[in-house]
């Protein structure tokens, strides 16, 4: 078994492929459907955080998971390396130590090392060494725009940089399969240019992107996108039809009309919402993903409370 570096306060590697072997309902390398989950189910302390959710993960593609605070979309990635055990359907993916994990936040790196130094012990854990090393290294940090911070703590560097610095770490050993958790959230916007140019870029290499993302922008660039609720499907498949099954009316401007619309500020707008076709009158507005996944989320709410 391949040693994985410890992420600090634990016995695991952000970065590294996630420990041990394959087992019996949690990840076999090399199915002939290609890489995902498959009608998976996980049950967590008597809760169904996933029910019987389908995410395939080609190769050299960006797919992105989508939706709330509780939606399922760590527990997703982390069944998808191995990290949680599914109770129902299985899970396909590349030998652990294929895979790249970036978990969310500062935990991606070690905060008191240098971002030199921060490579160097992923590194070891990989066993790459010597002038492949020191080539992927100076790739790395001239595209990540690091080359004139490999010498400062991951402490002192700003958020951008050190996910950016986490992103680093995660594909440092080229893996198959790349997974990302909110790999953009709470920095700035010049840096989740930077690192959706990394996405893309490690994409066009071959590799499986699967990332969680709470922008529903970067949502739209992606090949295909799950939008998750409860731990439930709610809509899945290129950004542009899920667009084109955004279910009932959305209209902008006015107030809700009745007691089954609901309404939400976009910008200086407010969007609103209701179940079924457009009313007499009504002058509808086509949905962006934001609008289309609140919408879906709306629709799947209104049901249960019709059933």
């Amino acid at each position: 078994m391949s040693r994985t570096v410890p992420a600090p306060g634990e016995r695991g590697g952000p970065s590294a492929a996630p420990r041990g072997a394959a087992e019996p309902g949690t990840a076999e390398p090399g199915s002939p459907d290609g890489w995902g989950i498959f009608g998976a189910t996980v049950v967590l302390d008597r809760t169904t955080a996933l029910d019987d959710v389908t995410l395939a993960t080609p190769r050299g593609e960006v797919t992105a998971v989508v939706g709330g605070d509780g939606a399922g979309k760590t527990t997703l990635l982390r069944t998808l390396v191995g990290r949680v055990r599914v109770s129902g359907g299985r899970v396909s993916a590349p030998p652990p130590t294929r895979c790249g994990f970036m978990p969310t936040g500062a935990s991606g790196v070690w905060l008191d090392m240098s971002v030199d130094e921060n490579l160097g012990f992923v590194a070891a854990a990989h066993r790459i060494g010597g002038r492949d090393l020191a080539d992927r290294k100076a790739e790395l940090t001239r595209a990540a725009g690091l080359t004139e911070a490999v010498d400062r703590l991951a402490q002192d560097l700003s958020g951008g940089m050190r996910q950016k610095l986490a992103f680093c770490l995660a594909i440092l050993h080229r893996p198959e399969l790349l997974v990302l958790d909110e790999p953009s959230t709470g920095v700035d916007p010049v840096s989740r240019v930077d690192l959706w140019r990394l996405i893309s870029r490690a994409a066009a290499e071959g590799t499986a992107v699967v990332m969680a993302t709470t922008y529903l922008d970067e949502a739209e660039r992606a090949s295909t996108c799950l939008v998750l609720d409860h731990g439930t499907t709610l809509a899945a498949g290129v950004p542009a039809a899920i667009l084109a099954g955004t279910p009932g009316t959305l209209t902008t401007g006015r107030a809700p009309a009745g007691p089954a619309e609901l309404s939400w500020r976009r910008g200086y707008e407010t969007r609103s919402w209701h179940p079924g076709p457009p009313r007499d009158g009504e002058d509808p507005v086509p949905a962006d993903m934001e609008d289309s996944v609140i919408a879906y989320t709306l629709a799947a709410q209104h049901a249960g409370d019709a059933s």
